[in-house]
């Protein structure tokens, strides 16, 4: 996920937007609308300073929650693009919907994780903290051997993390800041498309960002997608689906891999080797388009 943070978090001239139809839902329907306004905002290319703050402390505020929930703080560390940023946003969004006991717990087990070594990281990351039998394959005690590591002090608050969500329930927490928002703009579904719509008609450099987007989403998408896609525009036909790979596929007589995939004109295959690749029909084994490989010299 590329969310463009910053250390900054900026009092923006925006507010948090959420849907009309799900304002009076549950809580947990009101937070997951907030985190689904984010995420379009996000995938039409918009940048922190283009996003509503608080919106984006209750978005992170639940990536925490997901994470940890999923997999305890190791999970949350693994997955979280840029730990310092994201820390300052969860801070600041536990603090602002009350959540006091969550924020001292979160201050406490980044105090922990980010005193351990890198070995100890490594080894917390892993789950090998030595909880289960002692200290010999895991974590070791501090040097006077009086005080348990502070890998298994981190351990030990991932437990603490799930207990305390039976007092400060934050997706409640949550939900009622979103909603007691004092700028909080409240849409419709066409009125939510045009007001996202609005916001990327300000962005200066969108043509620069969306070059970049796309390079960064060729850069990530798998070379037989690519092939197909590639197929598909020399055939003159809009990619609908890629199906499935089938490595048994018997052509002329030889077992081969062959990608199936659906167009706007029906059913289709991709074959490659060495050469090139082609896309034939199913049934009469025509082929609709052909590209050639760059055969790199010796």
């Amino acid at each position: 996920m590329s969310n463009g943070l910053s250390t900054a978090l900026p009092a923006t001239g925006y507010a948090a937007v959420l849907p009309r139809e799900r304002i009076n839902g549950s809580d947990a329907d009101v937070v997951d609308a907030n985190v689904d306004v984010v995420n379009a905002m996000y995938a039409e290319l918009l940048d922190i300073g283009e996003i509503a703050p608080n919106a984006l402390r209750s978005y992170y505020v639940d990536f925490y929650l997901t994470q940890s929930l999923g997999g305890g703080f190791a999970q949350y560390v693994f997955t979280a693009p840029d730990r310092e940023d994201i820390d300052a946003y969860i801070r600041a969004g536990l603090e602002g919907m009350g959540a006091a006991a969550h924020l001292d717990l979160f201050n406490r087990t980044v105090a922990a994780f980010d005193s351990l070594s890198e070995e100890e990281a490594d080894a917390y990351l892993d789950g090998d903290t030595g909880l289960e039998d002692g200290t010999e394959d895991g974590l070791k005690d501090g040097a006077d051997g009086s005080v348990p590591d502070a890998g298994r002090v981190v351990e030990e608050l991932d437990g603490e993390f799930e207990t305390l969500l039976e007092t400060e329930d934050l997706v409640a927490l949550n939900a009622a800041w979103l909603r007691g928002q004092t700028d909080l703009l409240v849409l419709d579904e066409e009125e939510l498309d045009r007001h996202i719509a609005e916001r990327v008609s300000r962005v200066p450099d969108l043509a620069e960002r969306q070059a970049e987007a796309a390079e960064d989403e060729l850069l990530d998408t798998p070379e037989f997608e690519v092939i197909i896609r590639e197929l598909c525009d020399v055939a003159g036909h809009t990619l609908r689906k890629i199906t499935m790979g089938d490595p048994n596929y018997d052509h002329d007589g030889q077992t081969t891999l062959a990608w199936h995939f659906t167009t706007d004109q029906g059913e289709f295959l991709m074959l490659d080797d060495e050469r090139e690749a082609v896309m034939i029909h199913p049934d009469t084994k025509e082929i609709l388009a052909a590209v050639e490989f760059e055969v790199e010299a010796d």
